[in-house]
């Protein structure tokens, strides 16, 4: 009984210090946003284009096949229940706003943070173990204002357009099911479509997307800067920042539509 109270109390106090060196770490990053360009040497802005290029513009197609398919998959099945309820137009209404408030911006966030997380945590990592982060530093070069910001404003910018492809690629993908496997008439299905999602619905969705590009970047990069053990170790990061990151987004996600639910919005 004494053992177990001593590994619950150690991983809870591992947690603790964990989250304590990641909100330092967005709070150093805010810094470098800010103050940065007032600086000699500001961050490289074709360094930050590059990262929103890989983050984002490449990542364009894998959101978009997702959600579409997401999409056709939550018409099918939707409509097995509203058909038997002579409702089946309203598949239309539950597929967007499904999508814009819910399913474009989680499934978006959990595959950019499996791809661009992942490769986020390996290439830092691998620095970190081979010293070259101790070289940025013994150049006087702040290894977060070259390492971190450029990914963290590169994915701030490019997630929220990523989960807004993934909406309406997903919208499309019922679409597709309602016209064809459901024999409902495009102009019905786009008038139901638009009656139901408004403005609120896909800004929640951006919001939330906002807050899962801040968990991505944060937990890739901690995990990048803190590895420790060579190859093995980069390998142990970059599995760690995946799972933490899936979870964590659907931890935020909870939260943010408890709140959004119970204040109304």
């Amino acid at each position: 009984m004494i053992r177990l109270l001593e590994w619950i109390g150690g991983n809870l106090l591992a947690v603790v210090a964990q989250s304590r060196d990641v909100a330092r770490l967005f709070f150093v990053t805010l810094y470098w946003i800010v103050v940065g360009p007032f600086r000699k040497k500001p961050v490289s802005l074709e360094h930050t284009l590059a990262q929103t290029v890989f983050g984002g513009v490449n990542s364009v197609l894998i959101v978009c096949f997702v959600c579409f398919a997401m999409g056709m998959v939550l018409a099918m099945q939707s409509a097995y229940q509203l058909s038997q309820m002579g409702a089946t137009i309203y598949v239309a209404a539950l597929v967007a706003v499904s999508m814009a408030r819910e399913i474009g911006p989680v499934l978006a966030s959990l595959v950019i943070a499996g791809r661009v997380g992942a490769a986020i945590t390996a290439e830092i990592s691998t620095m970190k173990v081979t010293e070259q982060i101790e070289a940025l530093e013994t150049l006087a070069l702040n290894p977060v204002r070259f390492l971190v910001v450029p990914r963290f404003l590169a994915l701030l910018v490019m997630l929220p357009c990523l989960v807004m492809m993934g909406i309406m690629a997903g919208i499309f993908g019922g679409y597709v099911i309602g016209t064809t496997y459901l024999d409902l008439r495009p102009g019905l299905y786009w008038d139901t479509t638009f009656d139901f999602l408004v403005k609120k619905d896909v800004m929640t969705g951006l919001l939330k997307s906002v807050v899962f590009s801040m968990i991505i970047t944060m937990i890739s990069c901690y995990k990048g800067l803190s590895t420790e053990g060579g190859a093995e170790g980069v390998g142990r990061s970059t599995t760690t920042s995946v799972v933490l990151s899936f979870i964590l987004i659907i931890v935020a996600d909870a939260v943010l539509t408890a709140v959004f639910y119970f204040t109304g919005t």
